[in-house]
């Protein structure tokens, strides 16, 4: 296909590790991308279906199909270190390490009793922290679909913040006040209560009764006061603004004029795509 990416000739088994693993054009890129996605979507229901009233087969099917789609993950991060330039900067990206953290609730029956794993109220909260995987698909503008302008991306950034936001309080306010909430019973219940506190209804029909939740209430509306204005007036501003994102490569300013060819801070040439016809 024309304007597809290509694997650069003779590369070694690490370059075709991460060129695939980062490619959105070619098949197998693409494949890849929608497999991952797939996967992260039923590993994040996993999670929200284990915490309602289900008979003992399903429990066990749901809690091997939690370990094997965390294996793939393991697999995923393995070659990921292995196919990155510097391994270093891989580990500690913070992409990667949300991706090593969201599946080591999983992997630790291997090393740990089941009873200890479900029991540890940590490990039950460290699990929210698997919908964080979601920011990877957000990182560029290519996805296996096509790509998409900057103002989009920054729309999809704004929802999944709002989703992952929304996600992570309600599975921590679960996993803090589940054993002694008569109110909160599932993750649904969680979810309720937080969207209707940082929505400020406040029905009062579900209310924390532990100290660890009225913290995770008090982090949750705090980030929402914090995060989301922040992340929609950089949307707003965008799709206001008449200036074009193009950075200075020598003075770093962002933002310049459509038909600018000089960076108005300090002269450099810059460059940047603009239809010849807006200037008639």
């Amino acid at each position: 296909m024309a304007g597809e990416a290509a694997l650069p000739p003779g590369a070694g088994p690490r370059e075709q590790v991460r060129f695939y693993l980062l490619d959105h054009e070619t098949v197998v890129g693409k494949a890849i991308d929608i497999a991952l996605l797939a996967l992260n979507l039923v590993f994040v229901g996993l999670f929200v279906a284990e915490t309602y009233s289900v008979s003992a087969a399903t429990a066990t099917v749901l809690a091997r199909l939690d370990v094997v789609i965390a294996l793939v993950f393991l697999v995923e991060y393995l070659l990921r270190l292995y196919g990155a330039e510097n391994r270093l900067a891989e580990a500690t990206d913070p992409y990667t390490v949300v991706d090593l953290l969201a599946i080591l609730p999983a992997l630790l029956v291997f090393v740990l009793p089941a009873g200890v794993v479900v029991d540890l109220a940590f490990l039950r909260a460290l699990r929210v922290v698997r919908v964080l995987r979601f920011y990877r698909f957000t990182r560029d503008a290519k996805f296996f679909f096509g790509t998409i302008s900057e103002e989009a991306l920054r729309g999809t950034k704004l929802l999944t913040m709002v989703f992952v936001l929304l996600f992570v309080s309600a599975g921590l306010f679960y996993s803090a006040e589940v054993d002694a909430n008569p109110a909160v019973n599932n993750f649904g219940d969680a979810f309720y209560y937080t969207v209707v506190t940082l929505t400020t209804v406040g029905f009062g029909d579900v209310t924390p009764v532990t100290r660890a939740g009225r913290w995770v209430t008090v982090a949750a509306i705090l980030a929402a006061v914090i995060l989301v204005p922040r992340q929609a007036s950089r949307i707003l501003k965008e799709w206001t603004t008449d200036k074009i994102d193009v950075t200075c490569p020598q003075c770093g300013l962002q933002y310049h004029d459509p038909d600018a060819s000089h960076c108005k801070s300090c002269g450099h040439v810059i460059y940047h795509e603009y239809d010849s016809r807006e200037r008639e």
